[in-house]
């Protein structure tokens, strides 16, 4: 039973969905039960696609259709998302535009990525990271309903493998007393690495079935040179990560799958 319930704390951790009670109580917690659930972070993703693709589906559908479907249709799969993960990876994002913009030097930067106020890089980063999503998730749909399910199901769940990456091979730097992520930060072990892969296998392969294999190759192009690309960016000015450049590095690699995509088609 260790297997669900390292999953349904990743679940606790990551979303919105109740996890409370006796069931909690089940559950439990652990900084090694936290550190073990990092092998299922893309579990998790295959919820937040679930949310996605359902009421895209259905305004996709339900909609009249002319040109502003597919923009609707995006608008309202962005919605759910943020609704079942609180927005959790785009506050990270958030802060680390506001601290990275914000100063040039590593201390001071780090110190304003602690402050939970969203300053004008925050909103700046934020307002770019949606607007990229919603508007490549609707040219998407310009192609078809199973491009953009296609997407999704693909980028929700590989951009939450990629931070995994980021946390073997960086340090640390977080406030390791009042950081949340520093139990995950201890170590990623290979094994965890393999499962957390394999959340990845069943939904890739229906991707690359579906849409082809220039589809999938392009989308895990750009959704890697993302990661390689915040990697750079994290060693150079922080020389290591927090927990909130793992959530902003989740929203990059996103987009960039999506991006990948739209290319390919």
């Amino acid at each position: 039973m260790a297997p669900i319930r390292h999953f349904l704390l990743a679940v606790q951790f990551f979303t919105r969905i109740p996890v409370t009670g006796r069931l909690a109580q089940w559950v439990g917690y652990s900084p090694a039960m936290l550190r073990a659930s990092a092998a299922h972070f893309p579990g998790v993703g295959w919820l937040a696609a679930f949310a996605a693709c359902s009421v895209y589906a259905l305004l996709f559908i339900a909609l009249p259709d002319n040109a502003a479907m597919p923009l609707v249709a995006a608008i309202g799969g962005t919605i759910a998302t943020v609704l079942l993960t609180g927005g959790f990876h785009e506050d990270g994002l958030a802060d680390v535009a506001d601290g990275l913009g914000g100063s040039q030097q590593r201390e001071r930067a780090l110190e304003i990525m602690k402050d939970s106020r969203v300053g004008a890089f925050g909103a700046m980063a934020l307002t770019l990271a949606l607007l990229a999503k919603v508007a490549l998730l609707a040219v998407l749909g310009t192609e078809g309903l199973d491009a953009a399910l296609a997407a999704l199901v693909g980028g929700h769940v590989l951009s939450r493998f990629m931070p995994l990456l980021l946390v073997r091979a960086l340090p640390h730097v977080g406030d390791v007393a009042g950081s949340k992520s520093k139990p995950l930060a201890d170590q990623i072990t290979m094994g965890a690495l393999a499962c957390a892969a394999l959340w990845c296998f069943v939904p890739l392969a229906l991707v690359g079935w579906s849409q082809g294999a220039l589809f999938l190759i392009a989308s895990c192009l750009t959704c890697g040179l993302a990661l390689l690309w915040m990697g750079r960016l994290f060693a150079r000015r922080l020389q290591g990560f927090t927990g909130d450049c793992l959530g902003a590095t989740q929203q990059v690699c996103e987009i960039a799958f999506y991006l990948g995509a739209a290319l390919a088609l």
